[in-house]
């Protein structure tokens, strides 16, 4: 069995998608089509920059989708393979959720690039700049990782917000709480606590009014029918229930991502092929969890072609 998935933020970097838009059409069409729904140049900041323009939460999550999506198109379009044939399931790390739910027909690419856009806005502006932060535990697991949260929070917001990873755990929440945190990593047996340079504090309680904003847009814009199914961010389990999906993607901006057992949960569903597509960032991760498992990871035209024979 074979699942794909999508890459979550942090995987942006300038240039991103500028081969796949120079080699295809079918590439050059969803940049084009997600400038126009978006009312800006998106593609030109992520072929140009300038990187912080880039990394804007904003910004970020709604390249990151069509970037992934382009390679989709360029798979689908450009070679004959379907993901709806070749796959089992979908998944995707945070924003990748969206990408995968595009990918499998729940969301118009259009819809998908709206939604992404205002979930970065919301994202930003529910907690002023310089409140929040996050920080990567590295050498951790998810009962280390929660003990020092609980050591760390004295009051405040710190808890985990993404767990990737057998020894990658992300922390989330006030910035007084994460530099406690850093700060105690020794104690609680962990190797080390590197701030991320993010502009908000994603998956924690502190996104409350982001959730809030986004379940307004889903019950507006909600998903229509998957045709893979979904394992979800937040339950590590799959669905393929659109009103769940809805609720889901409203619980998943304060929840944890829980990518580490989502990996394994695939893997006891019988998958042995996890492809990545549009980035280099969770197969690795998945790889580390789920073991046993094949991983490829495709984002130049060469990958794209190579893969294609392979399936």
């Amino acid at each position: 069995m074979r699942a794909f998935v999508f890459p979550g933020q942090g995987s942006q970097k300038v240039g991103m998608g500028t081969d796949l838009a120079d080699a295809s059409t079918a590439a050059r069409e969803v940049f084009q089509e997600v400038d126009e729904v978006l009312g800006q140049h998106l593609s030109r900041i992520m072929r140009e920059g300038p990187e912080d323009q880039l990394t804007l939460t904003e910004n970020a999550q709604p390249a990151i989708m069509a970037n992934a999506i382009a390679t989709l198109r360029v798979l689908e379009k450009d070679f004959g393979v379907s993901l709806v044939e070749k796959g089992d399931f979908v998944a995707g790390h945070s924003l990748g959720e969206y990408t995968a739910l595009c990918a499998v027909g729940a969301f118009s690419l259009a819809d998908t690039a709206r939604l992404l856009k205002l979930r970065g806005q919301s994202m930003q502006a529910a907690v002023p700049v310089g409140q929040g932060a996050m920080a990567a535990l590295l050498g951790a697991d998810i009962a280390k990782a929660t003990a020092l949260a609980d050591a760390a929070a004295e009051g405040q917001v710190c808890s985990v917000a993404n767990d990737n990873d057998p020894g990658q755990v992300v922390l989330s929440g006030h910035r007084e709480a994460i530099e406690r945190a850093i700060a105690l990593v020794k104690e609680h047996g962990i190797k080390r606590g590197v701030s991320l340079p993010v502009s908000a504090p994603f998956h924690c309680a502190l996104m409350a009014p982001a959730a809030d904003a986004m379940a307004e847009a889903l019950a507006a814009t909600p998903p229509g029918a998957l045709r893979l199914p979904l394992f979800a961010n937040v339950t590590a389990a799959m669905t393929s229930d659109p009103a769940e999906v809805q609720r889901l993607l409203v619980e998943q901006v304060t929840g944890r991502v829980r990518w580490r057992e989502s990996a394994i949960a695939m893997h006891v569903a019988g998958v042995q092929h996890f492809i990545e597509l549009g980035g280099k960032v969770v197969g690795p991760m998945i790889k580390r969890s789920a073991g046993d498992v094949e991983i490829t990871s495709v984002v130049t035209m060469e990958e794209i072609e190579a893969l294609a024979k392979a399936i």
